[in-house]
């Protein structure tokens, strides 16, 4: 029973260097796609953010503030 343990050993034992360099560049590169992806989701809500609150009319602008303007009345 050693003795098939010692033949199996670890998955990393078994797969040559080389195709385990190629799999931890892989998985690095997906990373990296993942971490783009998401910075580009970000600037995109950004921009949308940015054309909504250009595009609101002064009574929605007006609404939103949070300035009592009764207060300033004499």
């Amino acid at each position: 029973m050693s003795k098939k343990k010692q033949e199996a050993g670890t998955l990393g034992d078994q797969l040559n260097a080389d195709l385990l360099s190629k799999l931890q560049s892989k998985k690095t590169e997906l990373k990296k796609q993942e971490a783009d992806r998401e910075e580009s989701e970000r600037l995109q809500r950004i921009e949308e953010r940015k054309r909504r609150e250009a595009n609101k009319s002064f009574e929605e602008l007006l609404n939103e503030s949070e300035l009592d303007w009764k207060s300033f009345k004499k």
